[in-house]
């Protein structure tokens, strides 16, 4: 696979060898349904979605698709991904076996709602400044 920066999705899909561009696609297809309104980005050299900050990423490797939905989206599906190798941040589907799409809309779907609640409580607390400024009176300073 290519090594220089990829500047698009598509570009990073074009270096891929057939069977692992059809598997990558089913992930991309997968991850785009469970976050229709999400955009897709390369972030570290890789695939990814974006929607009110980071979603996931996912790349193909030699003998698997690593899934990256950040340590919380693994964290909560410890049970569902115990069948596979996984770290903090990141879980590895083999090529050799099928994709589990479900799983992958599952935390998909999580990680979305994850992002709209972070964006809901920033957006309350900048409200809830803005408000606070309106309402506290002006100090004057005299000398």
């Amino acid at each position: 696979m290519q090594t220089k920066p990829f500047k698009t999705v598509d570009e990073y899909f074009s270096t891929l060898p057939r069977e692992s561009k059809e598997i990558m696609q089913k992930v991309r297809d997968a991850i785009g349904q469970a976050a229709p309104k999400a955009e897709e980005v390369i972030s570290y050299n890789m695939p990814a979605f974006r929607l009110q900050g980071y979603l996931v990423a996912y790349a193909a490797h030699k003998e698997h698709i690593g899934f990256y939905p950040t340590p919380s989206g693994i964290e909560a599906f410890k049970t569902d991904i115990a069948k596979y190798q996984w770290a903090k941040g990141s879980v590895q589907f083999p090529l050799d076996k099928p994709m589990p799409i479900a799983l992958i809309k599952k935390i998909v779907k999580y990680r979305v709602g994850e992002n709209q609640a972070t964006a809901l409580t920033k957006a309350t607390a900048v409200k809830k400044r803005k408000e606070k400024k309106k309402m506290s009176p002006m100090r004057k300073t005299t000398k």
